[in-house]
């Protein structure tokens, strides 16, 4: 019989969260206004190994915002830094700490008003081994995990920005 209260409590809490102002980011799938957004966003060429990391996952992400016509363009500069860490008696690096940061701008390309500039960023710790190549091999694979950290949060950003202004609304200047 103690199932009736948990169900009650469960049914309770179920309509507490419903009037709590939560909306789903992506309402209305690809036809919604946070899709249509984001898929009218043209990524900038990025400089460098990271940089096309970087765009590419960001265009797998946006949609396909490449063509011509784009309404907005997302300008990125990183900044991609490997650190020792961990140093043996002999002064021989043990680990790395990889940091990937992003400073990027959104731009309404009609206006050229900036409407979100901002900044991202993630790490990744390295073990570095006896072999070169697997010490190169290991610098590249948590790059390449970086870039995609580095875009999702990004791309949540501007997901954020894009619900929070109505379509048609005029830019706002660096929220």
């Amino acid at each position: 019989m103690m199932r009736a209260p948990t169900l009650l409590a469960a049914l309770g809490l179920t309509l507490a969260l419903s009037g709590c102002g939560l909306h789903p980011l992506y309402a209305g799938g690809s036809q919604g206004a946070v899709a249509t957004a984001l898929s009218g966003v043209e990524v900038a060429p990025i400089q460098g190994k990271a940089g096309w990391l970087m765009a590419n996952a960001l265009r797998d992400r946006l949609g396909n915002g490449q063509g011509g016509g784009a309404r907005y363009r997302l300008d990125v500069k990183l900044d991609d830094q490997i650190k020792g860490l961990g140093v043996r008696r002999d002064d021989s690096v043990t680990r790395e700490r990889r940091v990937l940061r992003a400073r990027y701008q959104l731009i309404d390309q009609t206006s050229n008003a900036v409407l979100v500039d901002s900044t991202a960023g993630s790490d990744a710790g390295i073990d570095v081994v006896r072999s070169e190549y697997a010490t190169i091999a290991a610098e590249n694979t948590a790059l390449e995990r970086l870039a995609v950290i580095v875009a999702d949060e990004i791309v949540a950003r501007l997901a954020t920005y894009a619900r929070a202004r109505p379509a048609g609304e005029a830019p706002v200047a660096r929220p």
